[in-house]
C-alpha cells in the first residue's frame, strides 16, 4: 500500500465509517419498535410496519439523482448537508405526537440516507486505487452491517430502558457528532466536470456485465428485506414474549456479515473471481431459507447468522466489482445505480411478499423468496470476469 493510501486509511476512514454506521442505524432503528409504536399511536400492525417500508420508496429513487449530482459537486458537501438534516429529523421524530408526521419524517429520511450512502461510496472510490478498491468497499460494507445491527439492537435496548423517544434522541446526538467529524475530510474532487445526461445512464446500463450485476443485487436485497421486515411478525406468532429488545437481538446474525464482508477479497482469490463468489453466495443464501422454515426460535436465531453471512458476502463482492468495472468513469452515477437497484429490491421486498405470507403462510413466503434467489443466480451467471490493470 502506498503512503497516500495509508494516509487515506488513517485519516479519513473514521469519519466515513462512523457516518456509515449512523446512516444505517437511522434506517433500521424503528424496526424492533414497531409493536411499541403501534400501541403508542393506536394504529394497526400493518400501518406501524409502514415506518420501515415507506423509507425504501425514496431510497429506490433518490440514489440516481444523487449519482448525477455527484458528477457536478463534491461528495463532502453533500455529506455534510445530508447528515445535518438527518440529525434534525431524528429530533422531530422523537418529539412527534402524530403517526402521520412519523410517516412523513421517514419519507424525508429516505431521501437523505441514499445521499449519504452514495456520497460515501463515491468518496471511497475516489481515494482508493484499483488494487485497494475491493478492500475499501469491504470495510465500508462491514460498517453498513454494524449500522444495521446497532440500529435495531440499541434502539430496542434504549426503548426498553427509557422509552422509545430516547432511542431517536441519542441517535440524533450521534449524528451531530458525525457531522462534526466530517470536517476532518479534505474536499473531494468531482468525478467529472461535465454535466451528466440521461444518455450516461443508458450507457452505463449497456456496459458488459453491469445490468446483470444490478439485477443480481436487486433480487438479493428483495429477498433479504422481505425476511428482515416480516421476521418480527413471525416471532410474535411463535412466542408471546417477543418484545422490542428480543426482536432487536434476533438480528445478531448481522455480525456474521462483518466476517464474510472483510473476508470477501480472500474468498474471491480462492474462487478465482468475483463472479464465482457471487454465485456461491447466492446459493448459500437460498439454502438458508429452508432453515428459516423452522418453528424453533433458537434454530431460527442460529440460521440468521448463515443467512446474513451469505447475503453480505454477495453484497460486498458486488459493490467492489461494480467500482472496479467502472474505473474512474462516472463513479457517482455507477454507485447511484447500484444503490437504486439494491433498494428497489428492498422497496418491493418490504411489502409484496407479505401478500403471499398472509395468504399462504410463512413457508409459502419462503418458497417465493427461493424462486427470486434463483432468478438472481441466473442473472449472476451473465457477469463476466473483469480484469483491470493495476493503477
Amino acid at each position: 500500500m502506498s503512503g497516500q493510501q495509508k494516509s487515506f486509511q488513517a485519516k479519513l476512514m473514521l469519519p466515513i465509517l462512523f457516518n456509515t454506521i449512523l446512516a444505517l442505524s437511522a434506517l433500521y432503528a424503528p424496526q424492533p419498535l414497531l409493536p411499541t409504536l403501534s400501541n403508542e399511536f393506536g394504529v394497526s400492525r400493518e400501518a406501524a410496519a409502514a415506518l420501515t417500508t415507506v423509507t425504501f420508496i425514496p431510497l429506490a429513487i433518490a440514489p440516481l439523482l444523487y449519482g448525477f449530482l455527484l458528477e457536478s459537486i463534491s461528495a463532502t458537501r453533500l455529506l455534510k448537508l445530508a447528515v445535518a438534516l438527518l440529525a434534525i429529523s431524528e429530533l422531530i421524530f422523537a418529539a412527534s405526537g402524530s403517526f402521520s408526521l412519523l410517516i412523513s419524517i421517514r419519507l424525508f429520511q429516505g431521501l437523505l440516507i441514499p445521499a449519504i450512502l452514495t456520497a460515501l461510496m463515491t468518496y471511497i472510490s475516489q481515494h482508493s486505487s484499483g488494487e485497494t478498491i475491493q478492500r475499501s468497499m469491504s470495510i465500508y460494507i462491514a460498517a453498513t452491517i454494524i449500522g444495521g445491527f446497532a440500529g435495531r439492537a440499541i434502539s430496542g435496548l434504549i426503548a426498553n430502558l427509557f422509552g422509545w423517544q430516547f432511542s431517536f434522541v441519542i441517535l440524533a446526538i450521534s449524528l451531530f457528532i458525525g457531522f462534526l467529524l466530517l470536517h476532518r475530510l479534505p474536499e473531494s474532487t468531482t468525478v467529472r466536470l461535465s454535466r451528466p445526461s440521461p444518455q450516461a445512464l443508458l450507457k452505463t446500463l449497456h456496459k458488459p456485465s453491469f445490468l446483470p450485476l444490478y439485477l443480481t443485487v436487486f433480487c438479493l436485497f428483495l429477498a433479504f428485506a422481505a425476511v428482515m421486515n416480516y421476521l418480527p411478525f413471525r416471532l410474535t406468532e411463535l412466542s408471546e414474549q417477543a418484545d422490542s429488545l428480543r426482536i432487536g437481538m434476533m438480528y445478531s446474525g448481522y455480525t456474521m456479515g462483518i466476517v464474510t464482508s472483510l473476508g470477501g477479497p480472500a474468498i474471491c482469490r480462492w474462487l478465482r473471481g468475483e463472479g464465482r463468489t457471487i454465485q456461491l453466495g447466492l446459493l448459500a443464501f437460498a439454502a438458508t431459507l429452508f432453515g428459516l422454515a423452522t418453528s424453533q426460535i433458537w434454530l431460527l436465531f442460529a440460521t440468521m447468522f448463515l443467512f446474513c453471512g451469505a447475503m453480505f458476502l454477495v453484497h460486498s463482492t458486488a459493490s467492489g466489482l461494480i467500482n472496479r468495472m467502472a474505473g474512474s468513469d462516472n463513479q457517482g452515477l455507477t454507485n447511484g445505480l447500484y444503490v437504486a437497484f439494491y433498494y428497489s429490491g428492498g422497496a418491493i421486498g418490504s411489502f409484496a411478499p407479505g401478500l403471499i405470507y398472509r395468504s399462504f403462510g410463512w413457508n409459502g413466503f419462503l418458497i417465493l423468496l427461493a424462486v427470486i434467489c434463483l432468478l438472481g443466480l441466473l442473472c449472476s451467471r451473465q457477469i463476466k470476469q473483469v480484469t483491470l490493470p493495476a493503477e
